[in-house]
């Protein structure tokens, strides 16, 4: 799967956990309001058919939140580990020599894929963690696992295109010139 096929499953997640939270603040403030109308004893029938059938808050959306924004954040990583989108200070880095600015980048690349192995790692040993245990959320008793894998796949995706960046501005580094150019 491509880093743009993650970043667009993370897109979906955020659109759907977006849509998720205004069926959840709608719904409560209409809960509010049918207990309201049933208490004054204003359309009292209609109101208690709508609460009885389930118009309220969205159960667990705290919980989905999380787990949704986790994916989402591990699922954007990658496109911006191959597309350079990290935040940078180039005010130093434009007056170095081009042979000294790909020494630089080469060395942030392979600090940024170390990084990433090693949140993959730990994410892993967490997956593993949560999947003995049998650990599961509050609200929804969904088990803790499936969040955790679920981020696995866009931090293993991250991990595996800084490995691959990393080997590339090496190269680059090594050979004092431009493979993929300074913005890829």
């Amino acid at each position: 799967m491509s880093s743009k096929a993650f970043a667009y499953l993370g897109g979906l997640m955020l659109v759907g956990l977006i849509v998720m939270t205004c069926a959840s603040i709608v719904g409560r403030k209409a809960n509010e309001l049918l207990h309201a109308m049933q208490a004054a004893g204003i359309m009292a029938a209609p109101a208690q058919w709508l609460l009885d059938a389930g118009v309220g808050v969205v159960k667990g959306d705290y919980e989905l939140i999380e787990a949704g924004i986790a994916f989402a954040i591990f699922a954007f990583m990658p496109l911006c580990q191959m597309t350079g989108g990290h935040a940078s200070v180039d005010v130093f880095t434009n007056r170095l020599p081009a042979r000294a600015a790909r020494i630089l980048q080469a060395v942030t690349e392979v600090v940024f894929a170390a990084v990433l192995v090693l949140i993959a790692a730990q994410l892993a040993a967490g997956t593993l963690s949560k999947l003995g245990t049998g650990q599961t959320t509050f609200l929804l008793q969904f088990p803790l696992w499936w969040a955790y894998a679920l981020s696995l796949t866009g931090a293993v995706a991250a991990a595996v295109v800084g490995v691959y960046m990393a080997c590339l501005r090496v190269a680059e580094a090594v050979q004092n010139r431009d493979i993929l150019g300074a913005e890829t």
